[in-house]
């Protein structure tokens, strides 16, 4: 393997297991996984105000505060859980408190270790942190107490870059500088294994969040960038409307490639004229964003909060179209709450 490869490689894995041991992923040093929380007991929100509910006993009042944990601003993570708590805070006795974050893998970690109390994550994520596989962080320290309330949209996967790069199709980003997501998130994932599963081999990997990519993609300090999220994202709508993007497209045998790579992809379009300059549509795949909580939530806080949604996803203005009672349990990879098993029935 060459070196440079083997490298970025290990640098990857050991900022994965650096931020799997700082968010909680490799345990309280009870069970490995940071789950043995004592009936009845809050838990610390992040700040240091302890303001998580109360936990498994099912009934209990306790606190009214949840922490709900997100991801970047410029993505689509952050301004849909701004709605939800908008919605839960309308019909329930919560209150959330939204925090942005690095996204999926990092918000496992704050699951586990009790600093969330919900949060968005990817799929593909839950399935890895649940089993112990695939990614650095979980393997070996599978998050047992992981558990899934219901899934919200597709997450395209985006390759942007802009005119003038000469990169049109996959095989050009050979040599790039690529920005695959923040290290240790969900996007980062994606990128990488699908940049491997395409046979890029040699590439300069930058590691940043949606908002900062776009940026970097304007003042010319890298050649192209992964974004998970559904569209449009923010932050590529907005470099749309300052620059000439390009989007990458994953069609023909590149997408059979990455489809067989992995159960979590699917097929997915971006369609013309959702970014400004794009006038046609684009082929790519996506994995599915996902609400997320930890067992030891008492069951009638996820009921109330999952109800509270999904009674009222016609006060969603951000993919709407997509979240729906109906379609809740599509894509689902991991097992329910039993609060959310109850609403859902």
């Amino acid at each position: 393997m060459d070196q440079d490869i083997e490298r970025r490689r290990v640098l990857r894995g050991a900022g994965l297991a650096g931020l799997a041991g700082l968010a909680g992923c490799l345990g309280n040093g009870n069970g490995g996984d940071g789950t043995d929380q004592p009936n009845g007991t809050e838990t610390e929100d992040g700040n240091g105000d302890g303001t998580a509910t109360e936990t498994d006993d099912g009934g209990g009042t306790g606190e009214t505060r949840l922490s709900w944990h997100a991801g970047g601003t410029g993505g689509t993570y952050f301004p849909l859980s701004n709605e939800f708590k908008q919605i839960v805070e309308a019909n329930t006795e919560f209150t959330l408190q939204v925090q942005s974050t690095g996204a999926s893998v990092e918000n496992v970690g704050s699951l586990a270790n009790g600093s969330a109390d919900f949060a968005l994550i990817q799929n593909d994520v839950a399935y890895f942190a649940r089993n112990g596989e695939s990614i650095d962080a979980f393997v070996g320290n599978a998050v047992e107490t992981l558990r899934g309330v219901a899934t919200l949209y597709p997450e395209t996967i985006t390759i942007v870059t802009l005119a003038g790069t000469g990169i049109s199709q996959p095989a050009d980003l050979e040599g790039a500088t690529i920005n695959t997501g923040d290290l240790g998130s969900g996007t980062q994932v994606n990128a990488t294994q699908i940049l491997e599963v395409l046979g890029i081999e040699e590439y300069d990997e930058q590691n940043a969040g949606f908002a900062t990519a776009a940026d970097q993609l304007r003042n010319g300090d890298i050649d192209a960038a992964f974004v998970v999220g559904g569209w449009p994202v923010g932050a590529i709508a907005d470099l749309a409307t300052s620059s000439d993007i390009e989007i990458v497209e994953i069609t023909g045998d590149n997408l059979q490639a990455v489809l067989d790579a992995a159960p979590f992809y699917a097929e997915d379009t971006i369609p013309g004229g959702t970014y400004n300059g794009v006038g046609e549509d684009r082929g790519t795949v996506s994995v599915q964003a996902m609400i997320a909580t930890r067992s030891d939530l008492a069951a009638s806080t996820v009921e109330s909060v999952t109800a509270a949604i999904f009674d009222n996803t016609g006060e969603l203005s951000i993919k709407s179209e997509f979240i729906t009672r109906e379609t809740a349990q599509d894509g689902m990879s991991i097992e329910l709450h039993e609060g959310a098993a109850a609403y859902f029935g």
